[in-house]
């Protein structure tokens, strides 16, 4: 049974950048959160529905990151080129494409992407990820011995129908590899902003093993990642079919000195989730006060739930700044901050920058290495409110 433990308030999907003459039909739910018991997952109380996430205009592009590109370049080195590997969300290619195409195939629901790597020659198959899929694929083009997800699986409301299907394709031998941000993490760091209408749920080790082995399959290890602000790769195999690593049960207890496993940790992050957004609107006005030019740097889906949560707007940020084609000319979704290219809007006028792709920010302190030099500053909330 689910318990609520936080409100996020009426949100719009989050990738949904749109020009000023679509404002009129643009969608809005409730983001409320809670905790089921049973399984000890941290999911979202009502899910939307995923075509009006996942289609022909979906703007994130894995690619469009260095980080991204070189961390799936370097997974990619450890499989072999000629494993038949399935990979589920496989956005752009990013992935894919360091595969042999007469091994690898994917399924892409946003048609736009799908385009892309039929383009480039993997048999991909433009639908959402479901038993009766696994079974098609299975009847045209066997088991997989790899079926790979990056930060994907979380996106699916039915976890059980997900996890069936992937047991149902995988080999007696293979292997199921997914990464997605971890709760962990996301605890820790107070960054409530991985919650938002793609992320319906946000996993524990914990949960995760509960829910595999209720669908035939066991985490055999677990790997601790940077990437998204911190992540999980969970490694699973069907259910007695490879050695149990020391990792499963080190993250399991790691987790339960968190107290991942109990409700009470989760009205304690609520608590400092409503602190955090009081501390950055006071940030944020005092900056305006003192005629400073606040921007935000990258057009995300996390600066969605934040804006929206806050309602921070263009009275407190002017604009925001944003490397893909697609978000540049639009406005942020519910907000409706305009977003540009770094070209036109990072310039010498700005002051100060909010981190909306704060989990990038390596990269971007290297890339923007003039700003800092002049004293211009970052401003993030993770894990507190600050100026960086």
């Amino acid at each position: 049974m689910k318990k609520q433990f936080l409100d996020l308030g009426k949100q719009p999907i989050a990738n949904g950048f749109l020009y000023k003459e679509e404002i009129k039909d643009e969608f809005f739910f409730n983001l409320k959160v809670g905790f089921d018991e049973k399984t000890k997952l941290v999911t979202q109380m009502e899910y939307v529905d995923p075509p009006l996430m996942f289609n022909e205009n979906y703007s994130y592009r894995g690619s469009m990151s260095k980080t991204m590109r070189e961390h799936f370049k370097e997974l990619s080195q450890t499989f072999n080129r000629f494993t038949k590997i399935l990979e589920i969300g496989s956005n752009d290619g990013v992935f894919l494409k360091n595969f042999n195409s007469n091994y690898a195939i994917s399924v892409e629901p946003c048609l736009n992407f799908a385009k892309e790597t039929i383009a480039m020659g993997y048999q991909t198959y433009p639908e959402f990820w479901t038993m009766e899929l696994s079974e098609i694929i299975k009847k045209n083009e066997g088991k997989r011995d790899i079926i790979f997800a990056a930060n994907c699986i979380c996106h699916i409301p039915d976890l059980d129908d997900a996890f069936k299907a992937v047991e149902n394709l995988l080999d007696d031998n293979g292997v199921f590899i997914f990464e997605d941000p971890s709760l962990a993490e996301m605890i820790n760091n107070n960054s409530y902003d991985q919650i938002y209408d793609e992320h319906p749920h946000i996993f524990s080790v914990i949960s995760l093993d509960n829910i595999l082995q209720n669908n035939g399959l066991e985490i055999v290890k677990v790997e601790n990642l940077k990437v998204h602000g911190g992540s999980n790769r969970i490694h699973a195999m069907k259910i007695g079919k490879g050695n149990i690593h020391e990792s499963v049960e080190k993250n399991k207890s790691f987790e339960r000195i968190l107290g991942l496993d109990k409700l009470d940790t989760f009205k304690s992050f609520a608590d400092r989730v409503k602190q955090s957004k009081k501390d950055l609107v006071n940030l944020l006005k005092q900056c305006k006060k003192e005629n400073k030019k606040v921007i935000s740097y990258g057009a995300t889906s996390k600066s969605t739930t934040i804006f929206n949560y806050c309602g921070i707007g263009p009275d407190l940020i002017e604009y925001i700044t944003d490397t893909t084609p697609e978000k540049q000319g639009k406005l942020s979704p519910g907000m409706h901050i305009p977003i540009m290219s770094p070209e036109e809007g990072f310039n010498e006028s700005v002051n100060y920058a909010y981190l909306g792709a704060w989990n990038f920010i390596k990269e971007i302190s290297e890339k923007e290495l003039e700003y800092i030099k002049r004293g211009g500053k970052f401003i993030t909330h993770v894990p507190i409110v600050k100026f960086i």
